[in-house]
């Protein structure tokens, strides 16, 4: 599923136009966002939790080369599945 279908999906359960869920994902997705950035944990009771969590660096090998390359350190966003969508998925 992409965002347009996404996008179709929010506004047939939802019983909005296209346009006013695209606003209302567009506006979740800026608000998570958001928060990540200021290292904020988004939790979303039976849906999931959204966190960052900081990668340290590292050395790594260049796969054509076999040169050791240092990665650098860096911060990722890690999702955590919640029991309702676990169960759905199952």
């Amino acid at each position: 599923m992409n965002k347009a279908q996404l996008i179709d999906a929010i506004a047939a359960q939802a019983g909005l136009t296209k346009a006013g869920a695209k606003k209302a994902l567009n506006a979740t997705i800026e608000a998570v966002s958001g928060a990540l950035k200021k290292g904020d944990r988004v939790a979303l009771v039976g849906f999931g939790s959204f966190s960052v969590s900081k990668r340290s660096a590292r050395t790594g090998r260049n796969p054509q080369t076999g040169k050791e390359i240092k990665i650098a350190a860096k911060k990722v966003v890690k999702f955590k599945a919640g029991a309702d969508l676990a169960k759905t998925v199952k």
